[in-house]
């Protein structure tokens, strides 16, 4: 099988130390470039990174030198993978794809435009189809790809096979996000512990919009966005990894049992093919009252959506959704993505 070499942009922070984990032993993706910011370039990993993945640095990329952004550095690898802050990615990563490169990002800048995919892929491979306009349409010489955000590529999950099944998209969520989403540094001990806080920025914007894309069907060259109705409420728990989300659907009567077996069979094309980085088990339908947990649910499932807690009482269907957010909501995604990608020669 022929390898893939690829880069990775912003390789320090905890989305992309996971995937530098996850890359290192992966069997047809060759991680050959790293870089983060400027100041780390020609340093090696090691000298550059604040590990804090556990464990040790994988040997494959401890004494590798750290790399610029500058398309010079990645002018030889088959794409790039991008963890970049959103504040540094559209630039960088604009830069790239105009000098021929193909980029997976989980940056959110173009994550809504007409014209780039925001893939999670069991839910809507299909939707990298609109690469093939891309090019001709923005004069571009490479490809952008988009990862959704981390709460709504773990919400998007059950909805797919849900969706069908309800007469109405009618939906209130709330969402119950772990400190590691703001990043390492991002909140700190202080606020966080002992608390929760009931305001996430751009978030309860972000999911309603990105589920509407990510859900919707392709009509030739353009995504017709699902008719989803959600009203979000986002709030940060003290809470190290795992992103819950409570999605309350107004319904006409539905059948239970239905739904779960829906949810618990539901494959898609990662499945299908096999990729490594797909969890045989898309969704995990629990049983037990007191579950879904971060705590006891996602260790060696990271890949996986839970869904807990089903239930139909006063014309609301209620389903408690669990993921990781730093895997199946960024590092895996990504790299799940890049796997599709090959699959269907994209890449």
């Amino acid at each position: 099988m022929d390898r893939l070499k690829v880069s990775l942009l912003g390789s320090t922070g905890m989305v992309g130390q996971k995937m530098v984990r996850m890359l290192s032993s992966h069997p047809f993706l060759e991680l050959v470039k790293i870089s983060a910011s400027p100041s780390k370039v020609g340093k090696t990993y090691e000298e550059s990174v604040r590990w804090v993945e556990g464990g040790e640095i994988p040997e494959s990329v401890r004494e590798m030198k750290m790399v610029s952004t500058n398309p010079e550095d990645h002018k030889d690898v088959d794409v790039i993978l991008s963890a970049l802050p959103n504040e540094l990615a559209e630039e960088i990563e604009l830069n790239l794809v105009r000098s021929g490169k193909i980029v997976v990002s989980n940056a959110s800048p173009y994550r809504m435009d007409p014209e780039i995919p925001l893939i999670n892929p069991e839910v809507n491979w299909e939707h990298l189809e609109l690469v093939k306009k891309q090019q001709e349409k923005r004069s571009w010489r490479g490809l952008l790809i988009k990862n959704p955000n981390c709460t709504a590529s773990i919400l998007s999950m059950p909805m797919k096979p849900l969706l069908s099944l309800v007469s109405s998209k009618k939906m209130i969520i709330t969402t119950l996000q772990a400190v590691s989403g703001a990043g390492y540094n991002g909140l700190s001990f202080m606020a966080a512990v002992n608390n929760i806080i009931p305001y996430i920025k751009g978030e309860e914007d972000k999911i309603p919009k990105e589920l509407r894309k990510m859900l919707g069907s392709l009509k030739g060259e353009v995504i017709e966005q699902a008719k989803v109705d959600a009203r979000v409420t986002s709030v940060r728990v003290p809470v190290k990894v795992g992103h819950m989300g409570i999605i309350n659907v107004i319904t006409e009567e539905v059948d239970i049992d239905e739904i779960k077996r829906k949810l618990q069979d539901f494959r898609s094309f990662p499945q299908e093919r096999n990729l490594p980085t797909a969890p045989k088990r898309p969704i995990i339908v629990t049983k037990d009252e007191s579950k879904p947990q971060p705590e006891f649910d996602l260790k060696g499932n990271e890949m996986a959506t839970f869904v807990g807690r089903i239930s139909y009482e006063n014309d609301v269907l209620r389903l408690v959704v669990l993921g990781d957010n730093l895997v199946r909501g960024a590092a895996g995604i990504t790299i799940l993505t890049v796997e599709v990608m090959r699959e269907l020669g994209y890449v």
